[in-house]
């Protein structure tokens, strides 16, 4: 059995992880639209990794007696000044999301929810290597500048990066 406030905090979370796919896609889109398949194809797959996310407390909260809220998605932004913009607010959502992880294992600790903590540490370790991930990113492209060839070469970047992520979770069974 879990409690109401933290069957609410979860569910708050649902809605975060459902807007957050839904950031990535339109992201994704956005990318698309000006012919950066790389980023594309890495933004259409963090959309369906954060859906997971999703997914995997509305089964969590099933399986303690919760009761799983399907959210209301508020519309994600379609229209983005460049593509290191994008990725700074893709970071910038990263650690909004951590900060959010985070407090849902305080709430755990605190009501003695030690189920909840042990589900939670999947979020932790997975928020901890997506935030790398992210600062990687800016990082690259950072080191390509904004030249006019640049927007190529983060492409290139991107759809690297996007094989190696894809690569690892396939040998680690995700």
């Amino acid at each position: 059995m879990i409690s109401k406030k933290m069957e609410k905090a979860l569910n708050d979370q649902i809605a975060m992880e459902g807007y957050a796919s839904f950031l990535y896609l339109s992201m994704a889109t956005w990318c698309d639209h000006k012919g950066l398949q790389g980023c594309y194809e890495f933004l259409r797959r963090q959309a369906e990794e954060e859906h997971m996310h999703m997914l995997k407390i509305f089964e969590y909260l099933s399986d303690v007696d919760g009761f799983p809220v399907t959210p209301g998605i508020k519309q994600p932004p379609h229209e983005f000044d460049s593509v290191q913009s994008l990725f700074k607010s893709v970071y910038e959502h990263e650690q909004k999301v951590t900060k959010s992880i985070n407090g849902l294992v305080s709430l755990a600790n605190s009501e003695n929810d030690y189920s909840t903590q042990t589900f939670l540490q999947w979020y932790v370790e997975e928020q901890r290597e997506e935030e790398a991930l992210m600062r990687t990113i800016l990082d690259r492209i950072q080191l390509i500048g904004d030249g006019p060839q640049s927007l190529y070469f983060i492409d290139k970047e991107l759809e690297a990066i996007n094989k190696q992520v894809a690569a690892a979770e396939a040998a680690g069974g995700e």
